[in-house]
Order: structure tokens, then sequence, then C-alpha cells
């Protein structure tokens, strides 16, 4: 059976393995939500865990609900600028970066009015560089229970997740801070390269 689930920025280790398996259908017509990875993802620095927030331009709508589809980046702060230096200060010492720094720097330098736009351009190259298909099919409408899909929406939550049970790979600051699970598959493909879809591949999904 299918999984069903939320586009996100730069996806996690766990959301990642479901995307390995597939095939995974998009939930497009839900309401935003703050506080979950549509808009931040998180990578390993040398503080530690580190968030790369996307700021979001607000539409200041009476009942205070957007539509996920119709949310978009605040385009008038340097928000890219920032994510990939921090990427770069934060894996420039990592085994593979520089194999697949070149195919990242456009998507920091592209303009994007849409935040789902955004989601789905990141996981597309994030899939692309791992070797995995990109799955195409989006919800029609919004369900509460959807049928013939295992709802896994949950996992966009940021504040409920948790990298314990993943088995540890290299970091570029893992002497200082241990390991560091469930980051964006960013932190993996980096420090892992082409070992990482393997990674996932192997994780047991529940």
């Amino acid at each position: 059976m299918g999984s069903l689930l939320h586009p996100v920025y730069f996806p996690n280790i766990r959301t990642m393995a479901h995307l390995a398996r597939g095939p995974v259908t998009w939930e497009v017509w839900d309401n935003y939500q703050k506080q979950t990875y549509r808009n931040r993802c998180y990578i390993c620095a040398d503080r530690g865990r580190q968030m790369l927030n996307i700021p979001i331009r607000h539409t200041g709508k009476q009942n205070g609900r957007q539509l996920y589809r119709e949310v978009c980046p605040d385009n008038s702060y340097p928000w890219q600028r920032q994510h990939w230096r921090g990427l770069q200060t934060a894996y420039r010492s990592a085994p593979f970066f520089e194999f697949y720094e070149a195919d990242l720097e456009p998507l920091f330098t592209t303009r994007f009015e849409s935040l789902l736009e955004l989601n789905l351009a990141s996981t597309a190259l994030l899939c692309d560089l791992l070797g995995l298909g990109m799955p195409q099919e989006q919800t029609e409408s919004y369900r509460e229970e959807p049928e013939g899909l295992t709802d896994r929406r949950r996992l966009v939550d940021a504040k409920s997740d948790t990298g314990s049970g993943l088995p540890p790979y290299p970091q570029v600051f893992g002497e200082r801070h241990g390991f560091i699970g469930n980051v964006s598959c960013l932190d993996l493909l980096f420090n892992e390269g082409p070992s990482a879809r393997e990674y996932l591949l192997q994780l047991p999904i529940s």
C-alpha cells in the first residue's frame, strides 16, 4: 500500500526512507501549519542540531487559515543565501559535499514564489542525487481518512520528531556532539555519498 506524505523542505531521513520504498502520494490540499517541516529542516553543524527556517509571507486572512499550496516564502529576506552558507559552513569538510555542491547550488539561487513548489523541487533534487524516483501523484482533495493509502502525514510534525532508533553513520561533528539522528537527508548524503541510498533502503518502516 502506498504512503500519503506532506511535501517538506529537504526531507529528513525517516521521510526519505518512505520515499525510497514507495509508492508515495503527496498531500497538497491541507492547511498550512506552523512548527512543521513544511518550512524548515535541520542539519548537523558545529554547535549541534541547527534549523534552517524559511520565512513565510502571511496573508492575514480573518480565519487565520491558509491552504499550504497558497503559502509563499518571504523573499524580501535573503534566506536562500543564508541557508546555502549554513550548508557550506557545516559540511565543507564532509567527504562528499564537493561532489554534490554544483548540483545543489542552483536551488539556492532560483526564486520560488510558492512554498509547495520549493519543497517539491528540493525533494526532487534530493531524490535525483540519491538515485530514487520522484513521486508524481498528488491528492485532488483533502480527506481526514484517506482511502487506499497509509496515512504518514504525521511525519511533517517537527515538534514530535525523534532521531532515536536510527543506525548511526559518521557525521562531521560526531566526535563533538555524538550521533544526531533524523536530520535532513542532506546530512546523510554529504557524509555517506552513494551509500546513502542503501542506508535508506535498509531502514525499517512501520
